[in-house]
């Protein structure tokens, strides 16, 4: 290899070693070598940057100081396979900075011997893989969401139909209602979608009342007003008014499969205050019993606790009341507009 450098570089050429060394030096990945015994005896800059500690403070410092307690046994495992002659390849897992916070890593492992092929040591590549992991969950969060609403439009479609049909007087009658109430249910739908144009500019708004009408107005009846909103208005835009009209949704779409609209004397009272905080408290009256459910981790109660707590940084609770459930969601005002 040598001789090839200096024929294609010239007498100046620099030696391999130095090539791999500046390979190493300039890596993004943390390219780190320890004893068998797991001690550090080189760490380049990519492990600076990746775990926050310096060459100098971890040459001669064992390996396990990046390694969280309950994966320790990690270790175990790669130095055993490392005496066997073994190579590990992109074992993923978690490793601990020098502020104590964990990232995701990939792991190779490979073994180093010495002039004899005696195995001596190990080298470790370790590469940051937490955006990626992030990008997954995002993903199979939108998968689960996209799943969610798919089913909740089947249980809605089904009771727009009973809703629409209690009311018809014909044919004609029943698919003109239908129709509306499907018309409503895609406007609804649309204002619980993520604005993806990315043109912050171009964000919509309107105010409380009209987010739930827009999104109410699919399960009101003609005659009969089974949904009251009472108290007073405030403007919503930004991605609250997304957040909002989601949360919303969910609520109408468990009273139609569980709670008061899911019964035709079933009723739904909405009290509204802004003063200083929006509290909306959603009551539910006439539908069938109701009982306390056991905890939950349904993609309903993740994609609710995302909502508040994240993108409105509110609280909500919930009564379960022999006559019905009761709601109380609140979040800050300041949060409305964002």
């Amino acid at each position: 290899m040598s001789e090839n450098l200096t024929q294609q570089f010239g007498p100046q050429a620099p030696s391999a070693d130095a090539w791999l060394v500046a390979i190493v030096e300039n890596s993004d990945d943390a390219i780190i070598s320890k004893t068998l015994g797991g001690i550090i005896t080189s760490w380049n800059r990519g492990a600076e940057r990746l775990f926050g500690f310096t060459a100098a403070e971890m040459i001669g410092q064992p390996i396990t100081i990046l390694i969280p307690d309950e994966r320790l046994h990690e270790e175990t495992t790669i130095i055993g396979r490392i005496r066997r002659g073994e190579r590990v390849d992109h074992y993923e897992t978690v490793r601990r900075r020098k502020d104590g916070s964990l990232v995701d890593v990939s792991l190779t492992v490979s073994p180093i011997r010495n002039q004899d092929g005696s195995i001596i040591g190990a080298s470790k590549i370790a590469r940051d893989i937490s955006e990626r992991k992030r990008e997954h969950e995002r993903q199979t969060l939108l998968l689960r969401e996209m799943n969610h609403r798919i089913k909740n439009l089947f249980a809605i479609t089904n009771a727009l139909i009973t809703m629409s049909q209690r009311s018809a007087t014909s044919a004609q009658d029943l698919a003109d209602n239908l129709r509306k109430r499907i018309v409503s249910l895609a406007r609804a739908h649309d204002l619980t979608l993520p604005d993806l144009s990315g043109d912050v500019a171009a964000r919509s708004s309107t105010t409380l009342f009209s987010l739930f009408d827009a999104v109410l107005a699919v399960h009101r009846e003609d005659d009969r007003q089974r949904i009251q909103i009472h108290g007073s208005d405030a403007p919503v835009g930004g991605s609250a008014l997304t957040s909002l009209a989601l949360l919303l949704h969910e609520f109408a779409t468990n009273a139609i499969k569980y709670g008061a609209l899911s019964l035709p004397e079933g009723q739904i009272r909405i009290d509204l205050a802004t003063d200083g905080e929006l509290s909306l408290i959603w009551t539910e009256t006439g539908g069938p019993a109701v009982t306390a459910p056991g905890p939950s981790s349904g993609f309903g109660s993740q994609l609710e606790r995302v909502t508040v707590e994240g993108s409105l940084n509110g609280s909500i609770t919930r009564e379960w009341r022999p006559e019905g459930l009761r709601i109380h969601l609140r979040v800050p005002i300041e949060n409305l507009t964002r």
